[in-house]
This record gives C-alpha cells, structure tokens and sequence, in this order.
C-alpha cells in the first residue's frame, strides 16, 4: 500500500493507492481524496506500477475515494493516455454516483470502459509485483 500524508493549510489530508499487479492486469485501488494535493502523487505511483508491469489492463477502482474534483478527471485521462500509448485499455470501476455522472459528462465514458465491479486473476497467476511502498 502507498501511502501518502501532506499537511497544507487546511491540515492533514489522507490519501493512498493499493495497487496490485497480476499476471497482464494492475490495479488501483484509490482511497481517500483526489484533488490538486493529491491527485500528482497518486498519478505517479500509478505510473510507476505501470511501467514496472506492462499490463495489458488498468484498472482504477474508485470504490473508497471521498472526494473528487477536476483533478480527478485529469488522473483518470492521463492512464488512458499512458494505457493508449501501450496498447492496453483502461476500466474504471465502482464509481460512486456522482463520481460516475461528473466523468460521464467530462467525455470518459468515451475514453475508458466504466465497470460496477471487476476480478483480477487468481493468486496462482503469477504476480509481477505488488508496490508497497510508504512516502511522506
């Protein structure tokens, strides 16, 4: 699990990323909140997990995020890029409602497959690699 803590002048603002890779497949698991404090970590240890495993499939698995803004539907557009640019395809997935309706009307809907829920490969699949990584 990466997890990330920066005070700023409103406090402390909690954030993580479990990302897990298996077999053809990483996923991000965001928790907390994504806006201009956090969205630039998450986005690089994202990136990271990418280029360390070449997968076919990001997942970004939006199931715990409790706040988004604007910089969210940049994070999400910058994997598809990078997903894009490999060959690869991006899936957002267990979006809250009004998650799903800001990104749908941004035009991503268009970009990425949106998913009620996923399953990654069984843990006999070979795992490339699980990031666990604590930065501050």
């Amino acid at each position: 699990m990466i997890c990330i803590q920066n005070e700023n002048m409103k406090g402390m603002i909690e954030m993580s990323v479990e990302l897990i890779a298996r077999g053809k497949v990483v996923c991000a698991r965001l928790i907390g909140d994504i806006d201009h404090h956090t969205a630039k970590q998450m986005r690089n240890d994202i990136d990271i997990a990418v280029n360390e495993n070449d997968p076919d499939e990001l997942i970004l698995d939006f199931s715990e995020v409790t706040f988004m803004d604007s910089s969210g539907i940049g994070l999400v557009m910058g994997r598809y890029k990078v997903m894009q640019e490999r060959g690869g395809r991006l899936i957002v997935a267990k979006t809250p409602p009004y998650i799903s309706k800001v990104m749908k009307v941004s035009g991503i809907g268009r970009l990425a497959k949106f998913a009620a829920d996923y399953e990654l490969p069984e843990k006999e699949a070979e795992e490339v690699v699980r990031v666990e990584t604590a930065n501050q």
